[in-house]
């Protein structure tokens, strides 16, 4: 079994992309991170190759995931005091399962090329760990071929050291890494405008998100016509 994990939290308002409050409202950050969610599992749906999981927190909204994933997907209570425990636990309960491979993505990126996933998938055949590296630091994917629970310890996780600090970890262990191209998640107001640039004007590898572009071109008076054209115009 090969295993693609999508990591979640429940969309509820001040909870999710705060740091997009403002210029978004409290309910319109938890609106877009709901529309990220769905892009994202569209997008794990065209990777017939390994077995889809949704990974949620908090406990209370399993009826809520189960009630946005297709029949298909199974999902994982995200369990840990931090997120290298709960990666940890994802990880460890799926290799008990028997899985080969199993790649964890986050859900902050909805215009990701699925080439970077399957590319993870493949290159798990020659090394052991793959990372695809955000621009902030952090990873928006980590992939296995063996349960690695040290990877995930003593990560100062939400800052630009946990790319770098993983790959020394995994170095340390004597195990390889293969690193994939990097791409940028969207947390904050500038980060927004430059996924409404590039998805108004896509590359050709970008994946098309059709769900985050429906909420933006339904909420382009949250932003100044200076902005917006700002935010095309690069």
């Amino acid at each position: 079994m090969y295993a693609i994990v999508i990591m979640a939290k429940a969309p509820f308002p001040n909870k999710v992309k705060t740091r997009l409050i403002p210029p978004l409202a409290p309910y319109e950050a938890s609106r877009l991170y709901y529309s990220f969610l769905l892009d994202k599992i569209e997008q794990v749906k065209c990777i017939g190759e390994a077995l889809p999981f949704m990974a949620y927190s908090p406990r209370s909204s399993e009826p809520f995931f189960r009630s946005i994933i297709p029949a298909d997907f199974s999902v994982i209570i995200q369990v840990g005091k931090d997120l290298g425990e709960r990666l940890t636990n994802i990880s460890h309960g799926l290799f008990a399962e028997r899985a080969k491979k199993v790649i964890i993505l986050d859900s902050d990126t909805p215009n990701l090329p699925t080439d970077y996933i399957r590319e993870g998938l493949a290159r798990l055949d020659e090394v052991d760990v793959v990372l695809g590296p955000c621009e902030d630091g952090g990873y928006y994917l980590i992939g296995m071929r063996s349960f690695i629970p040290e990877i995930f310890s003593g990560i100062p996780w939400s800052t630009a050291h946990v790319t770098e600090l993983t790959m020394k970890k995994v170095q340390t262990l004597g195990l390889n890494v293969s690193m994939l191209p990097g791409w940028y998640d969207v947390d904050t107001e500038k980060d927004l405008k430059r996924l409404m640039r590039d998805i108004e004007f896509p590359s050709g590898n970008c994946f098309f998100c059709e769900n985050t572009l429906d909420f933006l071109q339904k909420n382009k008076p949250l932003f100044t016509p200076e902005e917006y054209r700002n935010a095309r115009n690069g």
